[in-house]
């Protein structure tokens, strides 16, 4: 792109003494920066004119290849979405950057910028004599540092490649440097990396993101104003800044109008509105916090495992996660109120986990790690592996429906039954230790009784079971012991709402995910998570299960989930009371409800999954599913029994 706005005819005032030179006080302030650049340069345009640039550049043979900025990729920062597109949070490591082409940044940027940093910047070949000069007798006259000796190259070489020291080597290297690169490189090509480079304040690199920060605005549509109060930034980015000291930006922008007059690139009339115009300045944007922490520490992770860090901070990737901002901020809010309400006035339990995964892609639609992730960032909902209790007994009933010999009106005995264990024996118990006999199959889950799930595993096999569980997406550690159907495994509420979301879509099971689909700032697709579902689980023994396990929220433990419309479920209490669970569904929603103490200390008695859990589902889904169409299970009878 041509930029000929600024490589016009310019008109140079010579710079005068006014006062008198402070010069035994300032001199060796003065010296440490514009002289150092000045000995530099004079140092080697001799070289050149001799001839012995090559030697000289022969002694910085371990500089850095300038070459290797053809592949430079600056830091840019990524951006988590929700379905709908509303920005969830932005991810960046030390550089909070968006990269953007140099015809996609306002003249008015561009100019302002160089009149302040490198008015020559199209006519030298990386180093500036003539500027040093000038900004040697500045900071002469002042007694300070007012004006800078380095040309817009050598900032880029020092910026990307050097240390900030204040050394007479680091200056010859950052000349040697600048030389090579416009050797290389373009002028609008060094522009743009500058642009996209420099720091502007506030975490904020680039022009781009400055311009969204202190205008909320892209750089493309700034003003003569704007631009110009931008460019007196550079120098002391948090010292200049409008946001915390607006008369200094606003000093250091009237200097920049001033030097753009003088250089005839503004006339004095546009300077003068400039002054005047009123700014609406935007907020500081890079240290803004999640909109849903909880998910933003899981979706990092995945992306972590499957795209890898540097891709994270530094590429500028978009996230389009699967949550949908209203579902999940209606289970943080249902999660805080029945903390508050059930809980708040003892300590019966003091943490709370939900997810909710639309059966239908297994796409999680809202994940709340804890009560209060101010308070505690661990994410319970991924990352916490409590015992399920009950809630892991559809595991087992489902392997016995699709073995073929079992069907839910099938008797089974709730008697006391003893099996060889290691070197002892082991005797399941039901809640409360009675016995009930004879029973169907139904009634068995319904009332959550424990001696015939312990018996229905060993018909059927602990492997088996185990296996289902895996089928499901069950990835926790399970050791085949004869209490598996019981719980004594730990999960994650996670993993209990993904497999119970292929409960409710009849067998049909894809991996859940918070990540839709994952592209770099150029629109590649980097990660794409598609909906690829599989039949996983026999349709009729599916069926047959969620059949039953509508008693449960009809008629048995979980009375308090019932919700107005067909919904299947189970409630999980562990031993001592330590986790309680409620997981159930409809055809469009699944949902997880953990309810415990991080130190595992036991709720008291009468704490359990029905009483606990099942309150809190309902409240959810009665909400979540305001403006969802009733839809039906689909029955048993529709299918052939294996």
């Amino acid at each position: 792109m041509a930029f000929n706005t600024v490589r016009q005819s310019q008109t140079r005032v010579p710079l005068q003494f006014t006062g008198e030179p402070k010069l035994i006080k300032h001199i060796q302030d003065v010296l440490q920066i514009s002289g150092a650049t000045l000995l530099t340069a004079t140092m080697l345009c001799s070289a050149v004119a001799a001839g012995g640039l090559v030697g000289l550049a022969i002694s910085f043979r371990n500089l850095p290849d300038v070459r290797s900025l053809r592949n430079y990729i600056p830091t840019e920062t990524s951006y988590v979405y929700d379905m709908e597109g509303n920005l969830l949070d932005s991810l960046h490591d030390e550089a909070n950057r968006e990269v953007v082409d140099l015809n996609e940044i306002s003249p008015h940027l561009k100019r302002a910028v160089l009149a302040v940093e490198d008015s020559d910047f199209y006519i030298h070949s990386g180093i500036n004599p003539v500027g040093i000069g000038r900004a040697f007798l500045a900071n002469f006259q002042a007694g300070n540092t007012v004006q800078g000796g380095s040309t817009i190259t050598m900032q880029l070489i020092k910026n990307l490649f050097l240390s900030p020291q204040q050394a007479i080597s680091r200056k010859v290297a950052e000349v040697v440097l600048a030389l090579r690169l416009e050797q290389i490189f373009e002028k609008n090509e060094i522009l743009e990396m500058y642009l996209n480079q420099v720091y502007w304040g506030h975490n904020t690199y680039g022009a781009e993101t400055a311009a969204q920060s202190y205008f909320n605005k892209s750089s493309k549509d700034l003003t003569l104003a704007e631009a110009s109060l931008m460019a007196g930034l550079i120098k002391a980015p948090e010292g200049l800044s409008p946001f915390l000291d607006y008369q200094a930006a606003k000093k250091e922008q009237s200097l920049v109008l001033n030097r753009m007059a003088k250089l005839q690139w503004i006339t004095p009339a546009e300077a003068e509105a400039a002054k005047k115009q009123p700014l609406r300045l935007g907020k500081i944007t890079s240290f803004n916090s999640s909109k849903a922490p909880y998910v933003t520490v899981a979706v990092v992770q995945v992306v972590l495992e499957q795209v890898g860090l540097e891709a994270v901070v530094k590429v500028g990737m978009l996230v389009q996660t699967t949550i949908d901002f209203k579902l999940h901020n209606l289970a943080k809010q249902t999660v805080k109120s029945a903390h508050v309400n059930r809980f708040g006035s003892g300590a019966l339990a003091d943490q709370m986990a939900l997810v909710a995964i639309d059966p239908r892609t297994h796409y999680v639609k809202a994940i709340v790690g804890g009560v209060d992730h101010e308070s505690s960032q661990f994410n319970r909902a991924v990352q916490s592996r409590r015992q399920p209790g009950s809630a892991f007994k559809p595991f087992v009933y489902y392997s016995a429906f699709a073995s073929g010999r079992y069907t839910p009106d099938s008797i089974v005995g709730d008697t006391p039954v003893t099996y060889p264990d290691g070197s002892g024996y082991y005797s399941p118990k039901n809640y409360g230790g009675s016995f009930m006999g004879s029973m169907p199959i139904r009634r068995a889950l319904e009332l959550s009784r424990n001696i015939p799930a312990v018996k229905l595993g060993q018909a059927v096999g602990i492997s088996r079971v185990n296996d289902v569980a895996r089928t499901l997406g069950i990835e926790s550690p399970m050791d085949p012991v004869i209490s598996l159907p019981l719980g004594s495994v730990d999960l994650t509420p996670m993993e209990m709402a993904g497999a119970y979301a292929t409960f409710a879509n009849n067998g049909w099971h894809s991996d859940p995910t918070l990540i839709a689909q994952v592209t770099d700032s150029d629109g590649n697709v980097l990660l794409d998570n598609t909906p690829k579902p599989q039949l996983v689980l026999d349709p009729w023994a599916t069926a047959a299960l969620t059949d039953v396990l509508r008693g449960v929220i009809e008629r048995a433990t979980a009375t308090n989930a019932r919700i107005g419309r067909p919904s299947a479920g189970k409630t999980g209490t562990t031993d001592s009371q330590r986790d309680v669970w409620f997981v159930g569904y409809v055809p469009q929603l699944a949902v997880a409800v953990w309810v415990g103490n991080d130190d595992y200390t036991p709720m008291g008695r009468g704490a359990t999954g029905g009483g606990y859990a099942a309150p809190i589902w309902r409240d959810y889904m009665a909400q979540a599913l305001r403006n969802e169409p009733v839809q039906n299970f689909r029955r048993p009878s529709e299918f052939i029994r294996p």
